[in-house]
């Protein structure tokens, strides 16, 4: 039982956190923006 709900409690932060990137993608925020010389945050 343990198991199962641990289990349940981490698929749903995963869940949330792919929910995240999606909706960060949709609004043109992304993990890399591909140009380094612009943006000193996103690339090291």
């Amino acid at each position: 039982m343990g198991t199962v709900l641990t289990g349940a409690v981490l698929l749903g932060i995963v869940a949330l956190a792919v929910r995240s990137i999606a909706r960060d993608k949709k609004s043109g925020k992304s993990a890399q923006c591909g140009d380094c010389s612009r943006c000193g945050r996103c690339c090291h």
